[in-house]
C-alpha cells in the first residue's frame, strides 16, 4: 500500500504517521487509522512542493540536493521549512489528521 508515492522516493518506511503526530502535537492513537485517507489528507493540505519537501527532508536527504530540486537558496530552504513545519501547527491543518 501506498508504495509508488512521493513519501516512499524519499523514505523506506511510511513512518509519516510518527511525524505528523510529532509536528501536529497530537497523539498518535488520536490520528486517523486508515494510511491511505491519511495519507490523502496530508495531500490535500498540503502543496506538492510541500509534500515534496516534507518527504525529503524527514527521509535525511541532504540540504544540498533538496535546494537544486527546488532551485532554492539556504535562505529560500529554511524559509519553506519554517512555513511548512509552521502550517502543521495551524488548527485548519492539524485537526484534519484526527480521527
Amino acid at each position: 500500500m501506498l508504495e509508488s508515492t512521493v513519501w516512499r522516493q524519499y523514505n523506506s518506511e511510511n513512518n509519516y504517521r510518527e511525524l505528523l503526530a510529532k509536528f501536529t502535537h497530537i497523539d498518535i492513537i488520536d490520528l486517523i487509522e486508515d494510511e491511505k485517507e491519511l495519507y490523502g489528507i496530508l495531500k490535500a493540505k498540503l502543496t506538492k512542493k510541500e509534500l515534496k519537501l516534507f518527504a525529503m527532508d524527514s527521509g535525511n536527504v541532504d540540504d544540498e540536493k533538496i535546494k537544486s530540486e527546488f532551485s532554492y537558496n539556504d535562505e529560500e530552504l529554511e524559509k519553506a521549512k519554517f512555513k511548512l513545519y509552521k502550517k502543521f501547527k495551524q488548527d485548519k491543518t492539524r485537526l484534519s489528521f484526527r480521527a
